[in-house]
């Protein structure tokens, strides 16, 4: 399919139900047409300007999943904005569709640029910093982790999901916080043109789910949005015609900084969005986990287990991540505690070996998953010191070179660029 041109013809909200209804057209001798809806919490009062800002932005991000039915070379955004904006929206489908461009050989995305109909100035500022912390779940250790750092802190944080499955509405249980969710529908044509063939492949999806928990933030009158994501997040996989291809880009600090200052100003709002995590490895993050025994029984972060449906099946103890996650807890709690929460011994199945050997960065690039840094699983191998059989072959593998990359110092010490405000880097400080 031959397609010219990506366009947002129109978007509407309706307060009484919280539905955002988004058009979207991909122009060409046969154009496609398609309306995803957004349904925010419901809340009472007026709109306030800035949700409808908010929302302006998130027309253009979510966006992507359309544009990867085609991929056409031009994408070009309905009214004027903020250069910060314009430079959001080009990142969002060039680097946020990296993975997708390599992997369908379209290397015209990666230099594309969102046509803009002109700049606006910044919006006028609106102080939001003080207020009851979103905090968003995604149902894995690192969101935990922030949680309690915020209900330690007293700032009784609200827990936030789009589309909550069983996992998170049980993560969100053992909290024993009232939680927010929104829900996201597709154009359920996209799928239908997916099993036809159409081009398909990874999108940004944090940068749209980031964007829904701050309209969500703004309309329940509550402050920051605060992430979860670690400083891993921002190690690409590879290289590919001269761009770097990060699976995980829009968990990524470049992410992060982009959509703050788009949203700030667009919509004016002085602390909009952070990871408190940011500055921690997985490595660390995991030794942290494993002071809250509360979520052992709920916790997954297996992306298959997600797609199973099955609130008791939450790891499926054969892909890079609960491999990853599985090596990261390791040194922090007994193996008894570990293979109670994954329900497998991963380092008793030689099996694994080879996914084990890709995290280590052996014979293969970093899976595209959201995994960590090859040097956080070689700390962590070397924090293990028990004969599992896995575990020997791994040492046995690693070429003498390589562990001399690996500082356990370096992993676990916090450290790389953070956009965490004052207030909450102190609590960070107190709760390390």
């Amino acid at each position: 399919m031959q397609f010219d041109a990506m366009r947002f013809p129109s978007y509407a909200f309706d307060p009484a139900t919280g539905v955002a209804t988004f058009d979207y057209v991909l122009d060409g001798p046969s154009p496609l047409r398609f309306t995803e809806t957004i349904t925010l919490p419901p809340a009472d009062g007026p709109v306030p300007p800035a949700l409808t800002r908010v929302l302006e932005l998130l027309h253009v991000v979510a966006g992507v999943s359309y544009f990867k039915v085609g991929a056409p070379a031009r994408v070009i955004a309905p009214k004027p904005v903020a250069p910060e904006v314009a430079a959001l929206f080009t990142a969002v489908y060039t680097k946020g569709m990296a993975e997708y461009a390599y992997r369908n050989q379209l290397p015209h995305v990666l230099d594309l640029v969102v046509e803009t109909p002109g700049l606006l100035d910044p919006a006028p500022l609106i102080d939001n910093s003080q207020s009851r912390p979103l905090s968003a779940v995604g149902g894995g250790k690192d969101s935990i982790v922030t949680l309690e750092i915020l209900r330690a802190a007293g700032l009784d944080p609200v827990p936030f999901s789009v589309n909550p499955n069983p996992v998170i509405k049980n993560v969100n249980a053992a909290s024993g916080l009232p939680a927010l969710a929104a829900r996201r529908k597709l154009d359920p044509s996209l799928f239908e043109l997916n099993k036809a063939g159409a081009l398909n492949g990874h999108i940004p999806v944090t940068a749209i789910n980031s964007l829904i928990a701050i309209a969500t933030a703004v309309w329940h009158g509550l402050g920051p949005v605060v992430m979860s994501n670690e400083r891993s997040a921002s190690d690409p996989n590879l290289i590919w015609n001269g761009h770097e291809v990060n699976h995980q880009w829009s968990k990524g600090v470049e992410a992060e900084g982009l959509l703050r200052a788009a949203v700030t100003a667009h919509a004016g709002l002085t602390e909009p969005y952070f990871s408190l995590l940011r500055s921690l490895s997985e490595l660390h993050i995991a030794q942290l986990f494993a002071r809250h025994t509360q979520y052992d029984d709920v916790v997954t972060s297996c992306n298959k287990a997600f797609k199973l449906h099955d609130p008791t099946a939450r790891w499926c103890g054969d892909c890079p991540k609960c491999r990853f996650v599985y090596l990261a807890m390791a040194p922090a709690m007994p193996r008894e505690r570990l293979n109670h929460i994954f329900g497998h011994d991963l380092f008793a199945d030689p099996a694994q070996l080879p996914g084990f050997l890709e995290l280590l960065g052996i014979d293969a690039h970093k899976p595209f998953e959201c995994v960590g840094e090859v040097e956080e699983s070689l700390v962590a191998l070397s924090m293990l010191d028990d004969d599992a059989p896995v575990l020997v072959a791994l040492r046995k593998a690693v070429p003498p070179v390589a562990w001399t990359t690996a500082s356990r110092d370096d992993v676990l010490t916090p450290g790389g660029p953070t956009y965490v405000p004052p207030a909450y880097a102190k609590i960070m400080t107190d709760a390390l």
